[in-house]
């Protein structure tokens, strides 16, 4: 094949050294009549040149200085016939059929299409095939319109997976970010699961943070939000049909597998999960890692773009008000939920266990589970309220929901599972002043949680302790919070017999402190008397 460079040279040897064809094609080794095709075409081409006229100047340019080229005939295909290739359209239509069904498992692959066509007798290479598939599917690129946004129109949602080693061991958790497309301010929260409870709260998080509502929400085809299809149209879930009614805004979702239609929010993820936890991943809890992410985002949302000449996005987001909608107080995003109370005094959330006071053994309850918290109703009444659980089959116990069961049953104070389960402070007083003196330390449990705040007590034993450890006991404990509050307890009407009991103690219990300390006083003698 003779190359540009050839060319040059022959035609070199012709117009400066002034050599014959014949002696060209000597040198060369190439045909002479080839030799003098190249030098014709030159001097025909380069003679119009000089003489101008009316030629067309850039073709004549493009004759003298373009590679040597070659007429190669168009060969038909001898085996690739039109009814092969209507045979392998025939596969792909199919493919598109079952993908539609949603038996995109089930298709044929380009190895099985050439199988197939094997075995109706068509003699193809597996190559030639595979070309032709690839011919047939090749579709053209998509285009992108780059979009203007309205003031106060469009806010952006999605999901983002975080690891994190939350006091001390690594968990999973589900970044909500929030993205405006109008000035890309970026709000995130953490979350332990994608429920629609962590949803909803995600959203009043936010509306309550820039303390007004986007017109429109945009979303992809989330479990949390979309319940499913309907041919081409989404149904959405409950969950976002009551935070649009509640807000006010309108929703929309984008198309299957088009993250680009909300690539505000799909570039937050990315941004934000990398500024913030790039450079720290261990916290001591989720509220710290939060409290975290929250000033990560705000330095971020601080910062000047040049695309917005240099403004903001906190400025851009001051510019969207007036045209944002009012807020409301925020969503109760709970799950609403009705149980019955068993046998263990608990009730069942999500495979998990939360204890309630042990008088409601056998009653129906309403529970509200939180993002981040259960809450227990009997009755339109509160009666439990616990940080929620993130495994499974995990038991959440207070010791104060046990304590009239205990009273009956001290034996099993010491081995209960809510024991194990108490405040660390609680157990260190038991462990100090009340080892094998279950009954009564279950008297002062109770006492805390009827009576008095948990500070007056560990004021009072202080008090007690200056004296001698062996003074901390729960009588003396009842008469000095009394006593701190300068008034003696008020005898209820329907104290049993040991109540009374008690409480003439407490009073004898009072003397004999006057008298050790000589703090006696004409108030402290009437209440006395």
């Amino acid at each position: 094949m003779i190359t540009m460079n050839i060319k040059q040279q022959i035609l070199m040897m012709h117009i400066h050294e002034g050599k014959s064809r014949r002696e060209i094609a000597k040198i060369t080794g190439i045909n002479r009549d080839t030799v003098g095709k190249y030098i014709g075409q030159y001097e025909e081409g380069r003679q119009q040149l000089l003489s101008s006229g009316s030629a067309d100047i850039q073709a004549l340019v493009d004759t003298l200085t373009s590679a040597p080229k070659y007429t190669v005939g168009i060969r038909p295909k001898r085996k690739m016939t039109d009814e092969v290739v209507n045979r392998i359209q025939f596969y792909l239509d199919e493919n598109e059929t079952k993908r539609n069904q949603g038996r995109h498992k089930q298709q044929k692959k380009a190895i099985d299409i050439f199988e197939a066509l094997e075995a109706e007798g068509t003699q193809l290479s597996y190559s030639t095939v595979l070309r032709t598939i690839r011919s047939l599917e090749r579709k053209p690129k998509e285009a992108f319109i780059k979009a203007l946004y309205e003031l106060g129109d469009i806010c952006e949602f999605d999901w983002g997976e975080v690891k994190l080693k939350i006091n001390g061991k690594f968990q999973v958790f589900q970044m909500a970010v929030f993205t405006t497309a109008y000035g890309n301010y970026r709000f995130a929260y953490l979350f332990t699961k994608q429920t629609t409870e962590c949803f909803q709260e995600a959203h009043a998080l936010f509306f309550q943070h820039i303390g007004q509502v986007y017109r429109t929400m945009v979303y992809d085809n989330m479990k949390v939000a979309v319940k499913r299809f309907i041919g081409t149209e989404k149904e959405p879930t409950q969950g976002l049909l009551q935070l649009s009614l509640y807000y006010g805004f309108q929703y929309r979702f984008c198309n299957i597998r088009k993250g680009n239609e909300k690539g505000h929010v799909e570039r937050s993820v990315e941004v934000v999960r990398r500024k913030a936890f790039a450079f720290r991943d261990e916290f001591e809890s989720l509220e710290e890692a939060n409290q975290y992410l929250q000033d990560v985002c705000t330095k971020r949302n601080r910062k000047s773009h040049d695309e917005y000449n240099g403004q903001t996005a906190e400025e851009r987001l001051e510019e969207e008000r007036p045209a944002l909608l009012p807020t409301l107080p925020p969503f109760d995003a709970a799950r609403v939920i009705y149980g019955r109370v068993n046998k263990y005094s608990t009730i069942i959330v999500d495979q998990n266990r939360y204890s309630v006071p042990d008088h409601l053994v056998g009653e129906s309850i309403m529970i509200k589970a939180y993002a981040t918290r259960v809450r227990c109703f009997h009755q339109e009444s509160l009666v439990a309220e616990h940080v929620r659980l993130t495994g499974n089959h995990e038991w959440r116990l207070d010791l104060n929901h046990y304590l009239d069961t205990l009273r009956k049953k001290p034996g099993a104070f010491a081995g209960s599972a809510a024991w194990q389960q108490a405040p660390k402070r609680i157990k260190e007083i038991y462990e100090t002043y009340y080892t094998k003196q279950d009954k009564e330390f279950i008297q002062l449990l109770q006492y805390i949680r009827d009576d008095v705040p948990f500070a007056e007590v560990e004021q009072a034993i202080r008090e007690l302790e200056k004296i001698h450890p062996a003074q901390v006991t729960t009588d003396k404990i009842k008469v000095l919070c009394a006593r701190n509050r300068d008034a003696m307890p008020v005898v209820q009407p329907n104290l049993s017999k040991t109540g009374k009991e008690i409480v003439e103690r407490s009073a004898q219990q009072l003397r004999m402190y006057d008298d050790m300390f000589d703090t006696h006083t004409p108030k402290a003698k009437e209440d006395v008397a």
